[in-house]
């Protein structure tokens, strides 16, 4: 078993191969470099054999969708940790040593997340991760640096290390056996919030998920699917329903889940009031798709809930997220 693997999950990426995989294999010494091909139809594989035959290549039938493809290609790499990273970033020198080193001196942190910036405008945070990941009360993401569309620019004020909610699936360092305890990433999810329901189930087990400030790469970000395509917000509020119902105390989901559905549909009507009908019937796709599968819901909910009944929320937001950025004009909440 080696120590550690950074494995590159690539669908039709010819393109990032390209330009990212050269500094990766130059700033990761400590680390085996591997691509993982979601079953490209372009040249993907071509370029790999042609430009980078000392770089493992593990060669997937089809695409299964970013769970699907990392748990089968993790359970082919025998490391103590794995290191997911998008095909679309740029790392920077020394980037992995400062988060394999949290890893090693804490065996309670799991997995931890560097700053990731927008390869496009570097001296701004990225959407995917940003300073780190955080829910509020009724379980909506956000990240330090970026909330919404407000990304924040990096001055060094989130250049600490710091216990965080979720760390970016963009550039995630987890220990392996912690990822293979759990099945990996949940393929129901396909894409999107996977990492958010993986880190929680990690604090479920008593573990810890951290950001480090010293480690720095760079994101493209939408490299798959633009930010405001329907596919993606069908797969946002189709997890968020999910992500939520799985991990909610009993009391909690009576009423916090009427009212996410409520904001929900809030959402799809501004959507369809902005000319975007496409995107209002993304969203009543997937909570159609959410409700036609409750049956599989209560099942998974059940299971995790009698093998993890309590665990504590210290990175929990406490307040509205909505209602501190568009009330309260809060552009910063951490």
């Amino acid at each position: 078993m080696i120590r550690a693997a950074v494995v590159i999950l690539n669908f039709n990426g010819e393109k990032f191969l390209r330009q990212f995989l050269p500094s990766v294999i130059t700033h990761t010494p400590e680390a085996e470099v591997i691509v993982a091909d979601n079953g490209s139809n372009d040249q993907s594989l071509s370029v790999m054999e042609k430009e980078f035959p000392h770089v493992r290549v593990i060669k997937l039938d089809k695409n299964y969708g970013f769970c699907g493809g990392y748990n089968r290609a993790l359970d082919q790499v025998k490391a103590q940790y794995y290191i997911l990273l998008n095909s679309d970033i740029e790392v920077t020198p020394n980037w992995l040593s400062p988060m394999l080193a949290i890893l090693d001196r804490d065996k309670s942190i799991a997995a931890v997340q560097p700053k990731i910036l927008s390869y496009h405008q570097k001296n701004k945070f990225e959407y995917a991760g940003a300073g780190g990941g955080f829910i509020d009360t009724l379980g909506y993401p956000y990240c330090r640096g970026r909330i919404f569309d407000h990304q924040e620019e990096d001055e060094g004020q989130y250049n600490d290390e710091v216990q965080i909610f979720w760390a970016s699936g963009a550039s995630l360092v987890i220990r392996s056996e912690d990822y293979q305890k759990f099945g990996g990433l949940d393929e129901d999810f396909f894409a999107h919030m996977e990492e958010i329901d993986l880190c929680w189930k990690l604090q479920r087990d008593h573990h810890k998920v951290y950001y480090c400030g010293k480690s720095t790469i760079y994101h493209v970000g939408a490299g798959t699917l633009a930010y405001d395509n329907p596919r993606k917000i069908f797969l946002n509020f189709r997890n968020g329903l999910s992500l939520i119902y799985y991990h909610f105390d009993p009391t909690e989901l009576l009423y916090k889940f009427p009212l996410r559905v409520f904001l929900d549909w809030v959402a799809a009507l501004s959507f369809l009031l902005k000319g975007k009908p496409k995107n209002f019937a993304a969203v009543l796709q997937a909570h159609r798709e959410f409700f036609q599968k409750l049956g599989l819901h209560r099942s998974k909910r059940r299971a995790l809930r009698l093998a993890y009944p309590t665990y504590a929320r210290p990175t929990i937001h406490p307040g509205l997220i909505i209602v501190d950025y568009y009330l309260r004009r809060k552009k910063k909440i951490h």
